[in-house]
């Protein structure tokens, strides 16, 4: 698919944006921090706070990436950015005010490779950046740049103990599956890490959807055929 800019025009529209928003890469980093620190101790509060991290981050992202600066080389950047804030709203409504959602890190299987996307986005990412030569302000940062925020949620989203509804996971999804682009056209090569994330933890996100909900049908089915007395 034909891009309507050039690589030099992607990264340099980075190069405005980080340095506009400076320090909000380092703010992003510390709401990262408190996420996880927050999941891995689970309290009343802990899922309305890692939910409002992921929507400050969609939101964020949504108007003052997207619409803000990338929407000055590609005009398609007002629908992504609306998508983006969309998906932050979601995370407000159903995390944060809803409270129906729950984070807690735990030794099995999704949730450590939910941690290995974390440590992919907030470490590995950058570094990857910068050994392809995208060094900073024009370099994808985590929590303000698209693609590490979305391979962050993916991995936060596999620390649920509760189904995650489904169309959370739709636009998530379908920026991973942009990533291709990112990765083959823009030379940003660290994108594959979102495609693979995307499609791994969608799938991995709607199995445990699915083994949930039969546990509960099974543990319903199992209490109506209890004797009542």
């Amino acid at each position: 698919m034909e891009i309507p800019f050039t690589v030099e025009q992607f990264f340099d529209v980075f190069g405005t944006y980080n340095t506009a928003i400076w320090p909000a890469q380092v703010f992003a980093y510390l709401l990262g921090i408190i996420a996880l620190a927050t999941a891995f101790r689970e309290t009343k509060l802990s899922a309305r706070i890692v939910s409002g991290i992921l929507a400050f981050f969609w939101i964020w992202m949504g108007v003052f990436y997207h619409i803000v600066h990338f929407s000055v080389i590609n005009s398609a950047a007002w629908i992504f950015g609306i998508f983006y804030i969309v998906q932050g709203l979601l995370f407000l409504l159903i995390g944060t005010i809803q409270d129906k959602l729950a984070f807690r890190f735990s030794l099995r299987p999704l949730p450590i490779i939910g941690a290995c996307f974390i440590l992919y986005a907030m470490v590995v990412y950058p570094l990857l950046g910068i050994s392809f030569g995208h060094s900073y302000p024009k370099a994808p940062m985590f929590g303000v740049a698209p693609c590490p925020a979305t391979i962050f949620t993916f991995g936060i989203l596999l620390w649920t103990t509760k189904s995650v509804p489904a169309y959370l996971l739709i636009i998530p999804l379908l920026w991973s599956i942009v990533g291709i682009s990112a990765a083959v056209n823009l030379q940003v090569p660290q994108d594959y890490g979102l495609v693979i994330a995307g499609i791994i933890g969608t799938i991995l996100i709607l199995i445990q959807n699915s083994k949930a909900k039969r546990m509960a049908q099974q543990a319903a089915s199992a209490d109506a055929e209890k004797p009542r007395h």
